[in-house]
């Protein structure tokens, strides 16, 4: 079934279709939340409010605006930047900035790690277009309609976390 054809049982009250498109987007929406946020605790709360609001929400999507991935991703991507003010109102704005997640030594000495760390001390607008143009595989046009900013925006977001990420890297290499 498609996702529209699931989204309409799901408006019926069918459970079997919600378990669908749960499994069928559990897994990217858990990827971008672990890059946006770096703690799996948090990364499974994301998820699990996501798709309980896809569930009682799920009559405003609209297919003709986004396809159920954009929303979804929408959804999440809201619901990080909201625990992300959250915890930087509880920790202070230095702390939060810079917790990067469960990242060990050996990771941090990888280069993933130190991408991952990189990644990690970029603003959250940079981090989400990293995110979700590189590693989610959305279009520039979808991940700016994620974010809600303007195709142009999100390529200046883009150009200047690429820029910052080469500067930090380049850095760690010296």
């Amino acid at each position: 079934m498609t996702d529209e054809e699931l989204m309409t049982a799901i408006c019926a009250g069918d459970n079997s279709a919600y378990e669908a498109i749960v499994r069928r987007h559990l897994k990217p929406v858990s990827h971008y939340a672990w890059r946006m946020l770096g703690n799996q605790r948090d990364v499974e709360d994301i998820a699990q409010d996501a798709f309980l609001k896809l569930w009682i929400n799920a009559a405003s999507w609209q297919p003709a605006k986004a396809r159920l991935s954009t929303w979804i991703h929408r959804i999440a991507h809201n619901l990080c930047i909201d625990h992300l003010r959250k915890r930087r109102e509880e920790l202070g704005e230095e702390e939060a900035v810079q917790d990067t997640g469960p990242l060990d030594e050996v990771a941090a000495e990888s280069e993933m790690g130190r991408l991952r760390a990189a990644l990690g001390q970029l603003p959250q607008s940079q981090r989400s277009a990293i995110s979700l143009c590189h590693y989610q595989g959305f279009s520039n046009r979808e991940a700016a309609a994620i974010m809600d900013v303007s195709v142009q925006a999100l390529e200046s977001l883009l150009a200047r976390a690429k820029r910052s990420l080469r500067k930090t890297l380049k850095t760690g290499e010296e």
